[in-house]
């Protein structure tokens, strides 16, 4: 497991959301790359330098310092778009290799390098901007029924990170809330959001919400 790319991303034009600038165009890096935590959303902050968020209402924050995605499931996507997708190109910070993003449990801690370590928080939520960037008509419908939608990771400690660097598993918490089972319950199947509770390490917005549903 290790990481194939690590990118960041160069500001673009908008249109989709009404906003100046997006930074979903996201552009493997050479070097190294100091990642730290980023504080509260709402700044546009975000885990790697260099980086940064525009949609702060969003996007951003400790919670979603940095997005991973994997190269197989990208692979996936090439097929089905019958074109290339290069790495980077779904707005994800790190490209990994040999590790099952959406099978990593909430709270998962992953290692890379020598000094980093990242904690799984949340599932990606599709947007417009998403959909406009790829220029796929129905794109928000088909990523949610295909349920790879990557990891959001906070910084537990931070450091530099470079392509080619591993990624080791380390804490492992127990509970059986995935990436992928959360982004299932947050997107099309609600009645699976009060089991997601299990996993402390969630987001405290996304408990208030599930609070909020389980109320309403």
């Amino acid at each position: 497991m290790k990481l194939l790319s690590v990118n960041v991303g160069k500001p673009r034009p908008n249109p989709w959301k009404g906003l100046g600038a997006t930074g979903i165009d996201k552009r493997p890096v050479d070097g190294p790359v100091t990642v730290t935590a980023p504080g509260p959303k709402g700044t546009g902050a975000v885990g790697l330098d260099g980086d940064r968020a525009y949609d702060v209402k969003h996007h951003g924050g400790s919670d979603q310092a940095v997005y991973a995605y994997a190269r197989e499931d990208l692979d996936g996507w090439e097929t089905e778009f019958n074109r290339p997708l290069h790495n980077g190109v779904f707005g994800e910070n790190l490209t990994t290799t040999g590790l099952d993003v959406n099978a990593a449990l909430i709270g998962e801690r992953w290692h890379i390098g020598p000094d980093v370590v990242l904690e799984v928080s949340c599932p990606r939520i599709p947007c417009a901007t998403f959909q406009g960037w790829l220029e796929r008509d129905g794109w928000i419908k088909r990523f949610t029924e295909a349920a790879l939608p990557g990891a959001y990771l906070r910084v537990l400690t931070p450091g530099a990170i470079r392509p080619g660097d591993p990624v080791e598993i380390g804490h492992r918490p127990d509970h059986d809330v995935t990436i992928a089972l959360a982004f299932r319950a947050l997107t099309r199947e609600p009645a699976l959001l009060p089991g997601l509770l299990a996993a402390d390490a969630l987001p405290e917005e996304i408990k208030l919400l599930i609070r909020r549903r389980a109320t309403a």
